[in-house]
């Protein structure tokens, strides 16, 4: 091997981050989240998998069950999910002792707790929640336990040294386990890295996207042992790599990643929502935008909510190095499931997080991003969420994400306030998985059949969608993929048809807007292009002065300056 030799990471290497070996998402992260997840599904699944392996395995066969709680392992290797699992348990004892604590004091406190001060109950306090907890009332004198999140990260409960990064060749789109069951055992084929997901070691690696290294100061940064060599030399490649030329023409440019993750380009400014991007696989399939597709800077990543396939590690981490800005929802900080992604991303060393609010916005040249309400998805949950217009000159674009119109009011208010919008881009996952799908681990009690069906993870279907058309006035309509883009599977596995339910509403619509004229409507998939041209026409500034006054510069004032890099 020439000394002299540069080497990129490979478009085929996927980099998968994973606390205690499952893969890592806003739910194993955050400590509190983390332990009831630990308990109430991720040992659940594995006790049931020890059970009867060779029911679990057959299952994952099949397309329409692999995203339930099921572990895709050979039976052979039962006796290692074993010895995982006991490794488990006791490495993480007092996770676990958390959560018999906490639901066991939550009991104690709703059966005594009946409206008067709640002051002599913090000497009843377990210990495993002294320090962490504040105790408070609804105004239906209900008690709950509130987490101090911050707090939490500093705790006994947080396991930075369970953190690590896996690399592999992708060599087909759908060779990964789905995300949330499986554990990740390990296997000849990758490395797995015992690197904090805060350390800068990972964005030298993922720098290494477009700025080559040389093979020893790789592998000596990675300390990776002179037997795993020849394979983490796979990894890499001495093909250069073309920088992507930044976008600095007065049209936008948008391009679509796959599921909800969108560039908008103008005038040298770049955003990015959603970021959810999969590596390019050996075995190429469907044509696609990825990593080797971005600028050199991504000056904003929005993040509409928490949810594995918006707010994705994977990708984020992946991008760290780039992203000047991260935007997030505002979290309520009331309930322990309404995670703060603001210091979750903070913990995890991404420099400049802003957590935006319905209507405060961000000012980009000649135009801004603005946060707006975002209804449904959440299966009726308190959680963090936002929407995001951004407008560049007089064209506004509405990224509501999984928003569901649940209140039609919303949207007619918001052009009141914001002008016209239009293009609207949007998801129709109008099914959505029931309740305690990705939520089943912080309620103390399993919900009735009824109440579980009935609240779902779930946006528009046809209808509703429509309504949020009328309402902005749309000209233009791009209603996201569903995740039919086989590289999502392993995050989704919704196994969608022509014949599903969300499918067909998106195909309504569709028709819904061509009678209506809308001059654009799409149903993107894969990979595409759009150039919108903002329109010399005033109206929609004229909308915007009265408020901006008003609204945008007292907003912009909660930020710091450094916050915004361009």
């Amino acid at each position: 091997m020439n000394k002299d030799e540069k080497f990129y990471l490979k478009s085929t290497t996927a980099v998968e981050p994973l606390v205690n070996r499952f893969v890592a998402w806003s739910h194993v992260v955050s400590p509190v989240p983390f332990s009831m997840h630990l308990k109430n599904y991720q040992l659940e699944v594995l006790n049931s998998y020890l059970e009867n392996p060779e029911i679990h395995w057959r299952a994952c066969k099949d397309p329409k069950m692999r995203s339930g709680p099921l572990v895709d392992i050979p039976p052979e290797k039962a006796a290692e999910v074993e010895k995982f699992k006991n490794e488990t348990e006791r490495r993480l004892e007092q996770n676990l002792r958390l959560v018999n604590r906490l639901n066991s004091f939550q009991k104690q406190l709703i059966e005594e707790a009946s409206g008067e001060s709640l002051d002599s109950f913090y000497e009843k306090l377990p210990v495993e929640l002294r320090g962490y907890v504040e105790l408070l009332y609804d105004y239906y004198h209900r008690p709950l336990v509130r987490f101090i999140e911050p707090m939490t990260y500093e705790s006994p409960y947080y396991h930075e040294d369970l953190q690590s990064i896996r690399l592999f060749t992708q060599k087909y789109d759908d060779g990964r386990a789905f995300f949330m069951s499986t554990p990740r055992l390990s296997d000849a084929g990758q490395i797995e890295l015992d690197i904090p997901l805060s350390s800068s070691k990972i964005d030298e690696l993922m720098q290494l996207d477009r700025k080559p290294q040389n093979f020893a100061y790789i592998r000596e940064m990675l300390g990776v042992s002179a037997a795993q060599e020849q394979l983490l030399r796979s990894f890499f490649d001495t093909a250069e790599v073309k920088p992507v030329e930044t976008w600095n023409e007065k049209s936008v440019r948008v391009r679509y990643f796959g599921h909800a993750c969108i560039l908008i380009e103008w005038k040298g400014i770049s955003i990015l929502t959603d970021p959810c991007l999969g590596v390019l696989p050996q075995n190429m399939g469907l044509e696609r935008f990825s990593y080797d597709n971005l600028p050199e800077k991504i000056d904003f990543a929005l993040i509409t909510h928490g949810h594995h396939d918006h707010f994705s590690l994977e990708t984020l981490l992946r991008l760290r190095n780039r992203i000047g800005t991260l935007v997030v929802p505002k979290a309520n900080g009331v309930y322990y499931g309404d995670i703060s992604l603001k210091t979750l991303a903070r913990k995890l060393n991404f420099k400049n997080v802003v957590e935006l609010d319905a209507l405060e916005s961000i000012p980009i040249d000649d135009g801004e991003i603005i946060g707006i309400p975002f209804l449904g998805e959440h299966a009726d949950l308190p959680h963090g969420k936002s929407a995001f217009l951004v407008r560049c000159g007089n064209e506004q674009m509405l990224f509501a994400a999984d928003s569901d119109c649940l209140d039609k009011q919303i949207y007619t208010n918001l052009r009141k306030t914001c002008g016209q919008i239009q293009s609207v881009f949007i998801g129709m996952e109008c099914v959505g998985a029931p309740l305690t799908w990705s939520c089943g681990s912080f309620l103390p009690e399993k919900p009735a059949h009824h109440i579980e069906q009935s609240r779902r993870y779930k946006g528009c279907d046809s209808v509703r969608a429509e309504q949020i058309l009328e309402a902005v006035g749309a000209e233009r309509l791009y209603i996201y993929a569903m995740g039919r883009e086989p590289w999502l599977e392993f995050w989704l596995g919704l196994a969608l048809t022509e014949d599903s339910t969300q499918v067909v509403e998106a195909k309504k619509l569709l028709q819904k807007a061509a009678e209506k004229g809308i001059s654009d409507a799409k149903l993107l998939f894969g990979r595409e292009e759009i150039h919108l041209f903002p329109s010399a026409e005033p109206s929609v500034a004229k909308a915007y002065a009265a408020n901006t006054e008003t609204r945008g510069k007292e907003t912009v004032k909660e930020f710091a300056e450094d916050d915004f890099q361009f």
